[in-house]
């Protein structure tokens, strides 16, 4: 049986603006938003903290068990926020947006969240070498993968407005097939 309503991975360095994109889409359309990294912290689906880089060692397996349990692949309606989105099965994922943002504009929201030493270098380093977007190109098919620019808000509100009407564009595609 196909799903109803599609699901959406928003993925960038961090800092591009995933959670931001993530809930006002998720709040336009009656979507779920699931924070990857808050379900990794609170379910304890982690090998610890990488305390170098300041972040959990997720736990691949248990993550992908937990969400196969939700009625994501069934029903979909779901937006998944995370800085990866190679682990997630393609079965599951109809659109995958990889927010991208200028290097210093990056580097300044990085400070400002008081990143430092390795864990800045290597979030620029991965946003400069496009590695988010290159994962995603390799993982999924070339047409459901997107690059969005995400500098301001001008950006996230064209952004938002351009995944909903990418939401209703899949919706009636949807209907077509299942009436042919």
């Amino acid at each position: 049986m196909a799903r109803k309503l599609p699901n959406i991975v928003i993925t960038g360095t961090p800092g591009v603006g995933k959670t931001t994109h993530a809930e006002q889409v998720a709040q336009n359309l009656g979507f779920k938003h699931i924070s990857v990294n808050q379900i990794v912290k609170d379910e304890g689906f982690h090998e610890g903290k990488d305390e170098e880089l300041g972040s959990w060692i997720v736990d691949e397996d248990k993550l992908l068990d937990y969400l196969e349990a939700t009625s994501l692949s069934e029903t979909g309606g779901y937006i998944l926020d995370f800085h990866a989105c190679e682990l997630f099965p393609e079965r599951w994922i109809d659109l995958v947006i990889v927010l991208r943002c200028d290097s210093t504009v990056l580097y300044d929201r990085l400070t400002a969240r008081g990143y430092k030493d390795r864990k800045l270098e290597e979030n620029m380093d991965s946003e400069i070498m496009q590695v988010l977007l290159e994962e995603a190109r390799e993982s999924y098919k070339e047409e459901i993968v997107v690059e969005l620019k995400s500098e301001n808000t001008d950006d996230v509100e064209a952004n938002v407005e351009r995944i909903e009407q990418w939401v209703e564009q899949w919706k009636k595609n949807q209907e077509q097939s299942a009436n042919a």
